[in-house]
């Protein structure tokens, strides 16, 4: 007997069109094994609702094509249901899937689908918010919003958003309770992951895995602008958590009270909090299709993580040249973000 599939496409999500999109899913999808249907959302919260339909009618996959937001959106309908998520990647970051190693090619993650290997896997909630790679507050949660607002899409204009605002950023005081024991920590950011990375292979939590039961919780300690390149390369070459200014550990919950209401996020959506903030893991709360090769793709050579190391190798050696003078920090920022607007197109 077929099984069936619904692919929900968000028309809008990163930055290239969906027009095709439903051809190449039917050129590519195997006929002998599935029965599909296709739609597109038509408002935010749509996903949401027809994967949870289509779990109330036993559909066997839900595929969200689209971005992380299209991903979230979509996974909050089907957790702790029968039905199985898909993802054909196609926004800006694809965070879940690269975590994943879906490939950001609609062929190749078809056939993934085609292939049909059903993982449970862990998500996240915040505030009753469900994430599944990544949530957080601070400067990453005030990034997230100013990138809503701004309403361009695409790394370059997230990178723009970083370097316009992280100057004038403030970190904040937090007090953070995990089990019995509450530590206070003055944080630039604070970031809980289940999956390890934001996107567009930025690795904010290397060691992650969704299948511990566990989130990897980062705080990021107060930097200067002189310390910022050696943390992006970090992050892009999977050693964050090696850095000075970073300190992690794993949990199944915490408890985190800040000074002032305020914006989080979750999977990257911003959204407005007040001063206490709840976070949790659900174990094996929801079934992912998986890459079968997920393992050996680990131990492929990755071309887009060589290229970003090789940029933000250049970018310190800027950090080193520009050290030396005294506008260093204003200079710095212009030369990092003509150097990425530069290069990063290339990879």
């Amino acid at each position: 007997m077929k099984k069936t599939i619904l692919f929900i496409i968000n028309p809008i999500s990163g930055t290239s069109s969906k027009d095709r999109i439903p051809e190449k899913i039917g050129q590519y999808v195997d006929k002998e094994k599935f029965d599909y249907e296709i739609k597109a959302t038509e408002y935010a919260g749509h996903a949401k609702e027809m994967a949870e339909d289509a779990a109330k009618r036993g559909v066997d996959i839900v595929v969200a094509v689209g971005g992380d937001g299209t991903v979230n959106e979509v996974g909050s309908g089907l957790v702790h249901t029968q039905t199985a998520m898909g993802i054909i990647p196609y926004g800006s970051g694809n965070g879940l899937a690269r975590h994943l190693l879906i490939p950001i090619n609609i062929r190749k993650s078809v056939e993934i689908i085609n292939r049909c290997e059903i993982h449970e896997l862990d998500y996240g909630v915040i505030n009753d918010h469900p994430f599944f790679c990544t949530c957080g507050m601070g400067f990453d949660a005030f990034v997230s919003m100013k990138f809503a607002e701004a309403g361009k899409r695409g790394p370059i204009a997230y990178i723009q958003k970083v370097l316009e605002e992280g100057a004038k950023y403030k970190p904040k005081t937090y007090e953070i309770t995990e089990d019995s024991d509450t530590l206070h920590y003055k944080a630039f950011l604070i970031s809980c992951a289940n999956a390890s990375q934001y996107g567009n292979n930025a690795y904010i939590a290397p060691q992650a895995t969704m299948s511990d039961g566990l989130m990897d919780v980062i705080i990021m300690e107060p930097f200067d602008v002189i310390e910022a390149p050696q943390i992006a390369i970090d992050m892009f070459s999977k050693t964050l958590n090696k850095n000075s200014k970073i300190k992690t550990f794993k949990t199944k919950q915490l408890h985190i009270r800040r000074e002032q209401s305020g914006v989080i996020h979750y999977d990257g959506e911003p959204v407005m909090t007040g001063t206490d903030i709840n976070v949790r893991i659900e174990e094996k709360g929801i079934r992912i299709v998986v890459n079968p090769d997920g393992d050996k793709s680990l131990r492929q050579p990755n071309a887009i993580q060589s290229a970003a190391a090789d940029l933000f190798n250049e970018i310190n050696d800027i950090r080193s040249e520009i050290s030396k003078q005294t506008q260093r920090g204003l200079a710095l920022t212009k030369l990092i973000q003509k150097k990425i607007e530069k290069r990063l197109p290339n990879i």
